[in-house]
């Protein structure tokens, strides 16, 4: 029966090979953008897992509130750890992570330029299992001056990785590290990716509120992270306090398998994914998928008319309803699978696209390709399933009578489930289609956002030599000297990377210096900072080589730190920071910059303190470049810092592209989220498609008796039309809501942003109801334009 029911299949699709394309085809492409959809979820949802004891590793995080202030970070001081494991018996074993041990690498002849190499505790191999190539991990990291080598840097370093164990190596600032590992490169679904790992000195430590570093805590089997961290309310009373004040506080146990898709904190490791993004893939998946169904329902029906016949001549001869539906599910399942096997070369040949697109490294095969195998066979046979039941049993039903007779009786006037199959369709669309205009609006706005200063031409770069920071002030004469150099200014961090950490100093209040801290953004610039990059003052003065007091006794702040500290006169108010253990130092505060971006959008304006730096901090360089003369200003750039520098392997960041890297997981999302959209309103067409052809069809002889009686092919158009307008009328009306409330949640993820324009949702309506229109109209104008001679002969 079943061979039967196969040749009977294989015929059809051939004999209605328009209609088997389209059915193929709309349902390939949909699985084929479910499954790379499906890829990059599995993907997102694995980050973090592979290490052994990932269930009991967490990473500890800051929350704080005061009255006009807050922050949320995933960054703590080095006293942490130590206190944690001494107080909490639920702590097996702790480690921290210190991001800035990067720099210039030199062996022998070969010099590499690392930034991502982190300091880490000699626990780190405890709590996270990062396979070893060489070496051993209980003592990687146990002796000073070490590093452990991940095996692609130890290829670039030495050729083979296994010469790499014993071997010194060296950074700029003249320490030379032994490499005592060499590990697998990390995994990219883990959220700590490096380099290398230097050992951290068992010594090191700081303030407790020069939060530079991360801290997980490997907990005990059987310990919960919640019940452990309730008793944390205590650590702040006992160490915190004192230094800062009365605030709420309170440490969050961030499970590790959550960090990736979960933790948006200030200051996170790496770029995090959202949970919300993933949900969002997931669901237009699914709907791309259940659109390509619905596809094939009103497509198999717009063509079951043609097959009324054969259905009463099968009943007439004895088929039962049971092998009438055994047959069409046979078609419905082989189209399933024919699009499963169109689905999967087109995945395979788009995959290198997508993954570029959602910048990933993602391969079909990457759970093996027996279980890739038998779940696309099972999901297509589902799905086959699932398409063709509505068809089959409709198909089926028809009365012997009736179906010899050519009528479709009164089975096919209850179109309601066709339609409300349609409405959905374009419901989807409509919200894809708003929802992809309203973040490019918001990307275009982001980066083209005035941030209070002038991002454009602005270059940065990295003084890795200490003798060169030396000499930076002839350094940046001569640079100034340069046809392609407008302005040269030195500081210690560039911005846009949002990386410049928090720290706790004291504001004066009243006359009095209180006794607990503030937390703000700090970093030291020279007095050509402001100049360079055009920001405003709007008090005081700036930073003057002229005030010898101004390096170590003068700050400027920015608007939003007077405005939260409520100063009338800000001019001339203290400011005191701590400058090692119960020592501090005090400054003056001698202007007030206007508020510009230090971070991303995502990101409100936080309070801000300037310093000058000490001579050995001018470790970043800010040069603003003339316009349309980039390359001969790096190449000037590059001649004159050899100088001062003869080895140096100069790395330009420009400040514009610090920014917008930020912006880089939104501007994936936008573009991921738009050609998806594409790919759904392509597929709804298709949908619409099948059913004005089903409604021509169906009233061929109407057509042709209108036609003889004087009918415009426009008034036949019109006629065929209107119902399906409607039912994008009605779809529009049900999406626009959600579309509303989807960009609203979406927006919240950016401090500033575009307002919800009401013309953006009604404009992404009228063009979801422009392209119904186009798709029925050809459908219509066909039939409109055939023989009445021939529609008034069709049975």
């Amino acid at each position: 029966m079943f061979r039967n029911h196969l040749k009977i299949a294989i015929r059809n699709l051939w004999k209605n090979r328009l209609f088997s394309t389209l059915n193929i085809v709309g349902m390939g492409v949909g699985m084929a953008a479910a499954g790379l959809m499906s890829l990059y979820v599995a993907h997102e949802l694995s980050y973090d897992r592979f290490h052994t004891n990932a269930g009991r590793v967490v990473r500890v995080a800051q929350h704080a509130a005061w009255a006009g202030g807050n922050f949320n970070m995933a960054l703590t001081s080095a006293p942490f750890a130590g206190a944690l494991k001494t107080d909490y018996p639920e702590i097996e074993k702790v480690v921290r992570i210190q991001p800035e041990g990067g720099g210039v690498v030199t062996y022998k002849d070969k010099q590499i330029e690392v930034s991502d190499i982190f300091f880490a505790d000699n626990t780190v191999f405890d709590v996270f299992t990062f396979p070893f190539l060489y070496g051993h991990p209980a003592t990687a990291l146990t002796r000073p001056q070490s590093i452990v080598l991940t095996e692609s840097l130890a290829e670039k370093l030495f050729g083979d990785a296994a010469k790499a164990l014993g071997q010194p190596v060296e950074f700029s600032n003249h320490f030379v590290n032994t490499v005592t590992g060499v590990i697998a490169d990390v995994p990219a679904n883990s959220h700590v990716q490096f380099s290398a790992l230097r050992s951290l000195p068992d010594n090191y430590t700081n303030g407790w509120q020069n939060a530079d570093l991360y801290t997980y805590a490997l907990l005990t089997r059987g310990s919960d992270a919640k019940a452990l961290e309730a008793k944390l309310s205590g650590f702040y009373q006992k160490y915190l306090k004192n230094e800062m004040g009365e605030l709420t506080y309170q440490m969050e146990l961030q499970p590790l398998t959550s960090i990736h898709l979960h933790s948006h904190l200030d200051y996170e490791l790496s770029a995090n994914g959202n949970v919300q993004t993933v949900t969002v893939f997931a669901i237009i998946a699914a709907l791309i998928l259940f659109i390509a169904g619905i596809n094939y329902v009103n497509l198999f029906t717009a063509r079951s008319i043609a097959r009324t016949r054969e259905v009463g001549v099968r009943k007439a001869i004895g088929s039962r309803r049971g092998q009438l539906i055994g047959q069409f599910m046979t078609e419905s399942i082989l189209m399933a699978l024919l699009a499963c096997a169109a689905g999967a070369l087109l995945a395979n040949a788009f995959l290198p696209w997508f993954n570029e697109l959602a910048d990933r490294s993602l391969v079909l095969t990457q759970y093996g390709q027996l279980t890739t195998l038998v779940i696309t066979v099972s999901f297509a046979v589902l799905l086959g399933v699932g398409s063709g039941l509505y068809p089959a049993l409709l198909l089926s039903g028809f009365r012997p009578v009736t179906a010899l007779k050519g009528q479709l009786g009164n089975r096919f006037g209850k179109v309601q489930f066709r339609q409300s199959l349609v409405v959905f369709q374009f419901v989807a669309a409509v919200v894809l289609i708003a929802c992809s205009a309203l973040i490019y609006r918001q990307m275009n706005y982001v980066l083209h956002k005035n941030l209070g200063f002038n991002k454009e031409q602005v270059l940065t770069f990295h003084l890795e030599n200490e003798e060169a920071r030396k000499q930076v002030q002839a350094l940046k004469d001569e640079l100034k000297k340069s046809p392609f150099v407008e302005q040269v200014s030195a500081a210690t961090n560039p911005i846009g990377n949002n990386d410049l950490g928090s720290r706790g100093m004291f504001f004066e209040q009243n006359g009095v210096m209180p006794t607990y801290t503030q937390t703000v953004q700090k970093f030291a610039v020279d007095p050509d900072y402001l100049n360079t990059l055009e920001i405003k003052l709007s008090k005081g003065r700036n930073f003057s080589e002229s005030f010898p007091g101004d390096a170590t006794a003068s700050v400027l702040v920015n608007e939003a730190l007077v405005k939260k500290m409520g100063w009338r006169e800000p001019i001339g108010k203290r400011v005191a920071y701590s400058v090692g253990k119960d020592q501090t130092a005090e400054a003056r505060v001698i202007g007030v910059v206007k508020d510009f971006h230090t971070y991303s959008l995502q990101h409100t304006i936080e309070p801000l303190v300037l310093q000058m730096p000490a001579p050995l901090d001018k470790d970043n360089l800010y040069v603003r470049i003339r316009a349309s003369k980039m390359t001969e200003a790096l190449a000037a750039i590059r001649q004159v810092y050899r100088r001062f520098d003869p080895s140096a392997s100069l790395n330009f960041h420009f400040l514009d592209q610090n920014f917008s890297q930020q912006y880089k997981a939104e501007q994936k999302q936008g573009q991921v989220l738009l050609s998806f959209t594409i790919l759904a309103v392509l597929i709804a067409c298709l949908g619409l498609f099948g059913l004005a052809a089903f409604a021509a069809e169906a009233r061929t002889k109407e057509i042709g008796v209108r036609k003889v009686l004087g009918a415009s092919v426009g008034s036949v158009v019109t006629l065929l039309s209107k119902d399906f307008l409607k039912l994008v009328g009605v779809a529009i009306g049900l999406a626009l809501p959600l579309a509303w409330y989807f960009s609203g949640q979406w927006l919240q993820s950016f401090a500033y942003h575009v307002e919800m324009e009401w013309w953006l949702f009604v404009g992404a309506g009228g063009l979801a109801a422009a392209i119904a229109l186009l798709t029925v109209s050809v459908q219509s104008l066909k039939a409109a334009l055939m023989n009445p001679v021939k529609s008034l002969r069709a049975e």
